[in-house]
């Protein structure tokens, strides 16, 4: 079948031959990105095995990274001579804009002499523009001290479709705001019916990054090995089935490795010693 405006009537039974994809075609994605291996390939970068949208490059003490996410590129590297030489080959060969600072995917990164600080103030602006939470007064907390989410809570909402959105977007906030990352955890264990108070709940979240907007993660260029591990639990803490919940934070330095909680059932103190235990 020849398209509308390309037909040969002298040869029906022809077929258009795709030189360049485009969006919206089933081919597209893996055509733009082969086009863009074979490039990259051809400058001296090669794949990382690990993750095939990860392209490296290193020559006489110098590395350079190029990252890509479908039409979005970071490039980075410890010689900036060779990071421009390279965008500007990249402009040579594809059209392209460059955007300037690293902005990618909602989180900007702010470089100093000896940190880096991971932060999405311009995603929670517009999480909060959505949400029309841009000029609601901020709290110190992102949940209260006696916030009890049963799921036989309130008022069933009518439509669960806002607080599904509302918790998504708290969710990817999360990777640079782990001192949300509890109470997020907590307002999706009742996503399959939320309620009205789940529903303020996430607005007094919303509330927080209000006035927490300039907070990130702040990753240092030099830190010493050294470990540091918190641990908590609440006994019977979920009103609905009485099960305890378990939470472990791990620091290097300042650097927080990872978050992480569990619920372990009621039984006895010695049960849930002992899952914790196994688990660590």
């Amino acid at each position: 079948m020849q398209p509308p405006g390309f037909i040969d009537k002298d040869h029906l039974d022809y077929v258009c031959s795709l030189r360049k994809s485009l969006y919206g075609l089933k081919q597209a994605p893996r055509a733009w990105y082969q086009e863009l291996r074979d490039y990259l390939l051809s400058l001296g970068f090669y794949n990382s095995l690990t993750y095939v949208s990860l392209f490296i490059f290193s020559d006489a003490g110098t590395t350079l990274y190029i990252l890509v996410y479908v039409d979005d590129i970071v490039v980075t590297g410890n010689n900036l001579a060779r990071v421009d030489s390279i965008i500007a080959l990249l402009g040579h060969r594809f059209s392209i804009k460059d955007l300037g600072p690293l902005y990618f995917f909602g989180c900007r990164s702010c470089p100093a002499f000896s940190w880096c600080c991971l932060s999405q103030r311009r995603y929670i602006m517009d999480l909060l523009t959505w949400t029309k939470m841009a000029a609601s007064h901020p709290v110190r907390t992102p949940l209260a001290t006696a916030t009890s989410l049963r799921h036989d809570g309130d008022v069933p909402l009518s439509n669960g479709r806002d607080y599904h959105d509302i918790i998504g977007g708290l969710q990817y906030l999360a990777l640079t705001r782990p001192d949300i990352s509890y109470a997020v955890n907590k307002l999706s264990q009742v996503m399959q019916a939320p309620t009205t108070d789940h529903l303020n709940a996430a607005k007094r979240v919303l509330r927080y990054i209000m006035g927490t907007i300039d907070h990130g993660l702040l990753l240092h260029r030099q830190s010493y090995l050294s470990l540091h591990a918190y641990f908590d639990a609440d006994w019977s803490g979920d009103k609905d089935d009485f099960s305890s919940t378990s939470h472990i934070k791990s620091f290097k330095e300042e650097e927080r490795l990872f978050y992480a909680h569990y619920h372990v059932g009621s039984k006895s103190f010695m049960e849930v010693a002992k899952k914790t235990r196994n688990y660590r």
